[in-house]
């Protein structure tokens, strides 16, 4: 695994050479990284190029799959959200696994609304003739059950880095935007997303490539 920043072109190619691959079924490909690395850009413009080059491209990501905030509540969990077992990973995994056959009808997956920071069931369509999903996430490379079933049904699994000051800079202010004061924002990054991190680094060995964005 090799850790640079590559043209997005190059990375359009890469992805057409997995879908030349697939034999008929869709290419999936999986963008892994700590919280505010820059993954959901990254898939925005990987799944934009590649519709540009005529290739069938839907974005699904594991955001999706966040429990619910009445569930994490009655599990005591609220004050983790963001945590490993703050999301429906075997859920994660089954949806993966339906895409991944060529469904004969429409797949149906969850999104996550960050403005109401609920899941909402049923709101991306894979429709029949996909031929890439991305999919986007923090625990794509974890292997313990039942997270360990993601990384065989992705064909490969990018590691996204950015400079540790810029995520930090960029998950507090993220916090803020959406509602939490300053203080209460960086105290929820160091208590609770800074935890996630480290056990995403401690994952990202796994990846077929590293991605280190600017």
């Amino acid at each position: 695994m090799t850790g640079h920043e590559p043209p997005l072109e190059d990375l359009v190619d890469r992805v057409l050479g997995l879908r030349s691959a697939a034999g008929g079924r869709p290419a999936l490909v999986g963008l892994a990284g700590e919280p505010a690395a820059g993954k959901s850009t990254l898939a925005a413009s990987l799944v934009s190029a590649l519709t540009e080059r005529g290739c069938a491209t839907v974005l699904v990501p594991m955001d999706g799959f966040h429990l619910a905030n009445v569930a994490l509540a009655a599990l005591g969990r609220a004050e983790r959200k963001g945590a490993i077992d703050t999301f429906d990973g075997a859920g994660y995994a089954a949806l993966l696994s339906r895409v991944r056959a060529g469904a004969p009808s429409t797949v149906w997956a969850p999104t996550y609304d960050r403005s109401i920071e609920e899941s909402v069931a049923g709101a991306i369509a894979v429709p029949p003739g996909t031929e890439v999903v991305v999919t986007e996430g923090n625990y794509l490379l974890v292997d313990e059950a039942p997270w360990d079933a993601v990384r065989g049904l992705l064909d490969e699994v990018w590691a996204v880095r950015v400079d540790p000051a810029v995520r930090t800079e960029r998950l507090v202010a993220r916090h803020v935007a959406f509602g939490k004061p300053p203080a209460r924002a960086a105290a929820w990054v160091a208590s609770v997303d800074e935890p996630n991190a480290a056990l995403i680094r401690a994952t990202l060995h796994r990846a077929d490539l590293e991605v280190v964005l600017g």
